[in-house]
């Protein structure tokens, strides 16, 4: 089977949908967002690097959950104040990034992590904590995290550049789209003082540690 049909129709289809959701670049929150639409559950994995999209896709998955965990929090305290608008917006492109990676679970028929239900707990009292010290604590876990992820979307990257850049030109065009979006946000928290944060350096540091941890252990377990 060729490199090209890798991918099912169905999945080129839901890029495109995605693609058009971004819209011309700009500042987080302009892309409308849309109502979910599924993908096919039977792709054509012939030639994929199963063990490899496997792991891929099962952190990336519990990073977007955790992401949108993180938001959630962080909204619970900051959403009625000056910040809750901006948060909400980064908040919407983290919910389409989920999207998106729910439908690669299914699509590539690949299991989620079973630490699922911790990163519920833990990324929401991460955004709720960092939170309750304003506005700059927000956004200096913003830039952490946001940070870690990026980082990691571009090891994928080289990966799947090393594995096969045409038989994962479409998956690579998702992560980057990803990681572009959380470059993005990276950008917006230190445009809104999150170096002005109480301890800036210690809270970025410990909050990388942990999405160091986090990542590790949701490509294996």
């Amino acid at each position: 089977m060729a490199a090209a049909a890798v991918l099912t129709p169905a999945l080129r289809g839901s890029l495109g949908r995605y693609r058009a959701l971004r819209g011309p670049a700009g500042r987080c929150g302009r892309r409308p967002v849309p109502a979910p639409r599924p993908c096919s559950t039977r792709p054509a994995l012939h030639g994929v690097n199963k063990a490899v999209i496997d792991r891929i896709i099962r952190v990336d998955h519990a990073g977007e959950f955790g992401a949108n965990r993180i938001y959630a929090g962080q909204m619970a305290v900051l959403g009625r104040s000056a910040a809750g608008p901006l948060i909400q917006q980064m908040w919407n492109q983290e919910k389409e990034h989920l999207k998106k990676f729910n439908e690669l679970m299914v699509a590539y028929r690949v299991r989620p992590t079973v630490l699922l239900p911790f990163w519920n707990v833990a990324g929401f009292v991460l955004g709720a904590a960092s939170s309750l010290l304003g506005k700059k604590g927000a956004m200096a876990c913003t830039v952490a995290v946001e940070e870690s992820i990026s980082d990691h979307y571009n090891n994928q990257i080289r990966t799947l550049m090393e594995e096969d850049p045409e038989k994962y030109k479409e998956l690579m065009q998702i992560i980057k789209q990803c990681r572009d979006d959380e470059l993005e946000h990276h950008d917006v928290g230190l445009e809104h003082d999150a170096e002005r944060a109480p301890a800036y350096s210690v809270l970025k540091t410990v909050i990388q540690l942990g999405c160091k941890a986090a990542i590790y252990l949701s490509e294996r377990i």
